[in-house]
């Protein structure tokens, strides 16, 4: 539990300084507007209901293998979820890219300050 709890504080730390990043600003807003867009084109021309919408565009950008049991009937629910799928694809997984590259520096400059603590802390000692 302990180390859940450790990682959710570093993936909510990296979070906040990704968004210090104008580039994942930039991907962030793109794919809310991505699922965005996805969710109001199932609810008004598929008929599903807002959860179900938001679930399917969600699961769907990500490459989890989820079966939704949902998918799009009319010849344009086709066409737009292909459309959709190749262009949410690629945004989502630079997006989590961007993500997690900040948790790794995140987790790299916390030992590096870690590291230099010590040696400081040495140092001291030594006089």
């Amino acid at each position: 539990m302990l180390s859940f709890i450790l990682t959710v504080k570093r993936f909510l730390e990296a979070l906040v300084k990704a968004f210090k990043n104008p580039m994942f600003l930039s991907l962030f807003t793109t794919l809310f507007l991505i699922i965005l867009s996805g969710t109001l084109f199932y609810t008004k021309k598929e008929g599903w209901g807002v959860i179900d919408a938001i679930y399917f565009c969600v699961v769907s950008l990500i490459p989890t293998g989820v079966n939704t049991n949902l998918s799009p009937v009319t010849s344009l629910g086709k066409i737009f979820t292909m459309l959709y799928l190749v262009v949410g694809t690629g945004v989502m997984f630079i997006t989590l890219l961007t993500l997690g590259k900040t948790m790794i520096n995140t987790k790299a400059l916390e030992e590096r300050k870690t590291e230099g603590q010590k040696k400081l802390n040495e140092y001291r000692e030594k006089k």
